[in-house]
């Protein structure tokens, strides 16, 4: 795994170790940044579920202006240390190992996101769980597009209750990202 653009590119990332994380492989990561890079530049970025960090840190590298990440899990907060040290992108990141509802909870009144990347343990509803807390959160811009990476069996059928709309969806051979944004940002 590599930082695929931007300011660090070519840059090998150390991923953690197990089948805990999952990282995303370069083709994906190019095909899902194709799709946003117009939300990425001086963006505020937020990496939930974060794993070894390489999608905030290639958010990073094509210029987002600031990525707070999320994880909790030892190893891999270890890894995205490491990483955002390699690629000498740490100056504008912020690294919090917590539980990620715990974390938002953390982080309202303090920042306000334009991108949203989020890519939960599969089927366990935490996706849910997360639309529902930003219904009612101030952290998110105005426009501000939320992605989720699920497997293609989770269901999203409660979706409009979230306040949320399905934006576009790429489908893959086992899983999805969806981009999302909130129903009144969809012109």
């Amino acid at each position: 795994m590599r930082v695929i653009a931007g300011k660090a590119r070519s840059i090998p990332l150390k991923t953690p170790k197990g089948a805990d994380t999952r990282p995303t492989s370069d083709r994906t990561k190019e095909t899902l940044f194709n799709m946003i890079q117009p939300h990425i530049m001086d963006c505020n970025f937020l990496d939930l579920f974060s794993g070894s960090g390489g999608i905030g840190i290639e958010a990073l590298s094509r210029g987002a202006g600031d990525c707070v990440f999320v994880e909790n899990n030892k190893e891999a907060l270890s890894c995205i240390k490491e990483n955002l040290q390699k690629t000498k992108l740490i100056e504008n990141s912020q690294v919090i190992a917590k539980d990620v509802l715990f974390a938002l909870r953390q982080l309202e009144g303090q920042m306000i996101f334009d991108c949203v990347f989020m890519d939960p343990p599969y089927n366990h509803e935490l996706e849910k769980e997360i639309l529902f807390y930003f219904e009612s959160s101030k952290l998110l811009a105005s426009n501000c597009l939320v992605v989720v990476e699920a497997s293609n069996d989770t269901d999203f059928s409660y979706l409009e209750e979230t306040g949320f709309s399905l934006y576009k969806e790429k489908v893959y051979k086992t899983n999805k990202h969806l981009f999302l944004k909130r129903r009144e940002d969809i012109k």
